[in-house]
């Protein structure tokens, strides 16, 4: 069987990064297609030394610096890839992606990391914030934007299975584009993260880039008004002269910026608790966090909300809290000191164990293997063995559990999340 595998554009190691090195473990004999490519040459092992098939956008002028700046193209760009002769295409997406274009002999699978966000629901914040709300260049990009939503809902409609990262981003897909989604989180270093077996520092920690949606300065305020408690940011980015403001003067809030991978493991593996005040599609410094032994407080929307136990589960790994607001931060640690019986840091690592690689790849071959019946075959041998393999664990075992709804905030309190194109 002949496997192609269609990622957005490469241009660094991240998070939707990882999840295609996994699919390039499961699939290491595909091929490699992207709209661009211009990750450092010191940073490709994740690529399994794969040559990249790319794009015109490729060859642009200016692209290695701004190649975001051609996203009106990339959709042309996608559908000129041709993969006509693949059995199998496995995208992921968070842009263009799954508007590869293939024939009714072929079976796409999309792993969707977020429907475009500065499209759809958030396109107001992303103008306001942009400061493109009035003017000629605010209109041209609310004409771009409409027809980009146009052309996302209908290469939506080319894909044969789609498969979400969190249960946040499988609502958001029915809501855009009005399709069912299977959820599989995406896959994390869980033994990159090894518990403590010490005791605990005094201190919460919060890590993060510094960008606006993060809402790291919120933690920062929060713990300005509990002098008493202790709290470490680690991270750096635009926000960050922002956060060192919220912070001056208070001698209980220490900013160390951007750490060593093994410093940064070290403070969230000795910390009291973990702050998170985004409204993240999933979320992966939270199950990192969890893998250390280490609970969570977290903002109560999005992947958050497939992460976190919160009581009343018999096994609470964190709280939430329902608005993004300093006060309410404030409050949810301080429930957190007063819990009873506090949390289990062995009840956080197995939790934190529902989203191993070993988890996603499984999933991933399974849901593959399933559709692959579908599909005219010559034998079930044409099938990769892995998948074959995978058929024998019932496919909803593979998929952890989310948590219930959480009450809705006012609508004078709720702040939803944004983000630049990623």
């Amino acid at each position: 069987m002949k496997v192609a595998v269609v990622h957005e554009w490469l241009d660094c190691y991240a998070g939707s990064e990882r999840v295609l090195e996994q699919l390039l473990e499961i699939w290491p004999e595909a091929d490699l297609f992207a709209v661009c490519d211009f990750v450092p040459a010191g940073e490709r092992a994740f690529l399994r030394g794969k040559p990249v098939r790319t794009t015109f956008i490729q060859r642009l002028p200016f692209a290695r610096r701004c190649f975001r700046m051609f996203l009106p193209l990339m959709p042309l760009a996608i559908e000129q890839l041709d993969l006509s002769g693949y059995d199998l295409v496995v995208s992921s997406s968070h842009a263009v992606a799954k508007g590869v274009l293939t024939g009714p002999g072929q079976l796409h699978v999309s792993y969707i990391h977020s429907p475009m966000r500065y499209a759809w629901d958030l396109q107001h914040q992303y103008l306001r914030q942009s400061g493109m709300e009035r003017g000629l260049k605010g209109a041209l990009t609310r004409l771009l934007l409409h027809g980009l939503r146009i052309w996302d809902r209908s290469s939506a409609a080319g894909v044969d299975v789609m498969v979400a990262n969190s249960g946040y981003i499988a609502d958001r897909i029915r809501k855009a584009w009005r399709r069912e989604a299977l959820v599989v989180h995406p896959p994390v270093d869980v033994a990159g993260f090894p518990p403590n077996g010490a005791r605990r520092g005094d201190h919460y920690v919060v890590a993060s880039r510094m960008v606006p949606y993060k809402r790291v300065d919120l933690v920062v305020e929060a713990f300005r008004a509990m002098p008493s408690r202790r709290l470490v940011v680690l991270g750096d980015g635009p926000e960050w002269k922002r956060v060192q403001a919220a912070a001056a003067g208070a001698p209980n809030i220490e900013l160390r910026g951007r750490v060593p991978q093994a410093d940064l493991v070290e403070a969230v593996r000795t910390a009291r608790a973990f702050v998170f005040a985004a409204e993240e599609d999933f979320g992966i410094a939270m199950v990192e966090a969890q893998a250390c032994g280490t609970p969570v407080i977290a903002y109560g929307r999005g992947g958050a909300r497939d992460i976190v136990r919160a009581p009343p589960d018999p096994e609470p790994t964190g709280l939430f809290f329902a608005e993004q607001s300093a006060a309410a931060i404030a409050a949810a640690v301080e429930r957190f000191e007063a819990l009873p019986r506090g949390i289990s840091a062995a009840d956080c690592r197995a939790n934190a164990q529902r989203f191993g690689r070993e988890r996603f790849k499984n999933a991933m071959r399974r849901i593959v293997a399933d559709h692959m019946l579908d599909q005219t075959c010559d034998s079930p041998s044409s099938w990769p063995p892995a998948a074959a393999a995978a058929k024998s664990e019932p496919f909803s075992t593979l998929l952890p559990r989310r948590a219930a709804p959480m009450p809705r905030p006012s609508s004078s309190t709720r702040t939803r999340t944004t983000a630049s194109p990623r």
